[in-house]
C-alpha cells in the first residue's frame, strides 16, 4: 500500500509539474510567424504588382513567385527549428501542443495549395486560387484559438477572431487585385505583430 501511495503521489507531482511548465513557459512560435508574415506578405505584394500590371512579366510569373516563396519559407523553417531546440521551454507541454497545432496548420495550407494548383493545371481555370487567402486565415484563426485556450491568454483568442474576420474580408475582395493588398495587411496583423510580441517574451537562450 505504501508503494502504491508513493506511485500515485509521484504521478500527481509529475502532472502538476507539466501543468506548471505549460502555464509559465513562453510560446516559441514567434520567429515562425514573423518569417511567414514577411515571406508571404511580400509574395502577396508581388502578386498584386503582377496582376495589376504594375510589373510586366510572363503569365507564369505568379506560379514561380509562389513556388519561390514556398522554397524560401521552407529553408527558413529548417533553420528556425534547429535554433528553437536550444531554447528554454521548448519541451514544455504548452509549446508541444501549440507547436503541433501550427504544424498542422502549415501542412494543411501547403496541401490545400497543392490541391488547388493541381485543379488549376488540370482545368486551366485558376480562379480556384482565389479561395486560398480565405482558407489561410481560417486556419490561422483556428491555430490562434487553440493557443488562446492552451495558454488562457486573451489577446491570442482575440487574434484568432481577427483572423476569422480577415478570412471574410479577403473573400469580399475576391476577383479584385486589391485582395492581395488586404491579405498583406491582415497577415501583418495576425502573424507579424503577434510574432514580434511572442519573440519579446522569449527567455534568453541557455549558454
Amino acid at each position: 500500500m505504501t508503494r502504491d501511495a508513493q506511485i500515485i503521489q509521484d504521478d500527481i507531482a509529475y502532472m502538476r509539474a507539466l501543468a506548471h511548465e505549460g502555464r509559465h513557459a513562453p510560446l516559441l512560435a514567434g520567429p515562425f510567424l514573423v518569417t511567414a508574415a514577411i515571406v508571404f506578405g511580400v509574395a502577396n505584394l508581388g502578386q498584386w504588382a503582377l496582376l495589376s500590371g504594375t510589373i510586366d512579366a510572363s503569365p507564369w510569373a505568379p506560379v514561380w513567385l509562389w513556388i519561390g516563396a514556398g522554397l524560401v519559407f521552407g529553408a527558413a523553417l529548417s533553420v528556425l527549428i534547429g535554433r528553437m531546440k536550444g531554447k528554454p521551454g521548448f519541451n514544455s507541454s504548452g509549446n508541444r501542443a501549440v507547436g503541433a497545432a501550427w504544424s498542422a496548420v502549415g501542412y494543411g495550407i501547403f496541401v490545400t495549395w497543392l490541391g488547388l494548383m493541381a485543379m488549376g493545371l488540370s482545368s486551366g481555370d485558376w480562379s480556384v486560387m482565389m479561395t486560398m487567402p480565405t482558407i489561410v486565415f481560417v486556419a490561422y484563426g483556428s491555430a490562434w484559438m487553440i493557443a488562446g485556450a492552451m495558454t488562457r491568454v486573451r489577446w491570442m483568442t482575440v487574434t484568432g477572431l481577427l483572423s476569422y474576420f480577415g478570412a471574410i474580408a479577403v473573400g469580399w475582395f475576391a476577383g479584385d487585385t486589391a485582395m492581395y493588398l488586404v491579405f498583406t495587411v491582415v497577415i501583418f496583423a495576425v502573424a507579424l505583430v503577434p510574432g514580434l510580441i511572442l519573440m519579446r517574451q522569449e527567455p534568453s537562450e541557455i549558454v
